[in-house]
């Protein structure tokens, strides 16, 4: 049953993730003026069902989320009522959790006709389709898209991926799942042969640009900086560069306007080279791909345990 003017959205699994996509669409819908564009949805998600097997959730996304006055309904184990009340589902449990969830009596049924949004680290889109529709998928069937997004949705500088589907989502609803995901940062379409790569980068390279700025802000204590504001100036130094290479600059060109003949920028950059860094980092992304396109078979690893994002 949707909401006659908006849609409702609801969320499986209420955790960090959950509670920071609907923290971004909440806050840009109390915005004086909500982020739109031409390709945006006809309708917006106004109403809000977050739904979790753990009971202090609901305490927990009250909370987080009551200041913004929205209607927001919480839900202890019920997540089939959620769902049958939805327009747009987003799956954000633990990943080895979603056959519990979607496995419930009355979810396939409460599903029908509509999106399933999963951001599920290792849970393919075709793993998803074939554990609720194991003799194909029938007609009138939800569509399940994957996306993933990363730890920077907290503070709204995400990077979400979205995975093109087969058959291609309806207009209206793609623009749905690009609205709600751009209420967090960004976000680019590709193929399902490049999730693995894009998790790598994206869902691992948090990890590995931290590094770097511990790095940094190490050296600098180390040659007299106070503690906190070496990390401050290490990180705003980082996120700096980040914005002219996004506003277009090219990382060479950004690199060579700083690196004076005989100056310290260059200097550094040689120690750089010598350690081989570039080398390193790129083969930080390659092997991380290759872990990610193992998540979703349960690999294991030499100890016998699942490997992790």
């Amino acid at each position: 049953m949707a909401d006659s003017n908006g849609l409702t959205l609801t969320v499986l699994g209420s955790g960090t993730m959950g509670i920071a996509i609907m923290g971004g669409v909440m806050s840009s819908l109390r915005s004086s003026t909500p982020s739109t564009s031409e390709n945006a949805p006809s309708r917006l998600p106004t109403k809000f069902i977050a739904c979790d097997t753990w009971a202090p959730a609901e305490a927990r996304v009250k909370e987080a989320l009551g200041h913004y006055n929205l209607p927001l309904t919480t839900l202890t184990n019920q997540n089939v009522k959620g769902v049958q009340e939805a327009d747009i589902v987003l799956l954000s449990c633990k990943p080895h959790g979603f056959k519990d969830i979607l496995g419930e009596e009355g979810m396939r049924e409460a599903l029908k006709g509509k999106v399933l949004i999963s951001i599920l680290a290792g849970v393919t889109q075709k793993q998803i389709e074939e554990f609720l529709y194991p003799e194909g998928v029938p007609e009138g069937a939800c569509r399940v898209v994957r996306v993933m997004p990363n730890t920077a949705s907290f503070v709204r500088s995400s990077i979400s991926v979205i995975q093109t589907s087969t058959p291609p989502l309806e207009k209206e609803q793609l623009a749905v799942v690009e609205w709600i995901f751009n209420q967090i940062g960004r976000t680019v379409t590709l193929g399902p042969q490049l999730m693995d790569v894009s998790t790598a980068l994206c869902g691992s390279g948090p990890a590995f640009f931290a590094l770097m700025l511990e790095a940094a802000a190490d050296g600098a204590v180390a040659m007299g900086l106070p503690r906190a504001e070496a990390q401050m100036m290490a990180a705003q130094t980082m996120k700096g560069a980040a914005e002219l290479v996004l506003s277009g600059e090219h990382p060479a060109v950004l690199k060579d306007k700083v690196s004076t003949p005989g100056g310290c920028t260059i200097g550094g950059l040689m120690v750089l080279e010598e350690g081989t860094v570039r080398g390193n980092v790129s083969r930080a992304i390659r092997e991380a791909t290759c872990v990610a396109s193992q998540l979703g078979q349960g690999a294991q690893n030499v100890n016998g345990t699942r490997h992790k994002l």
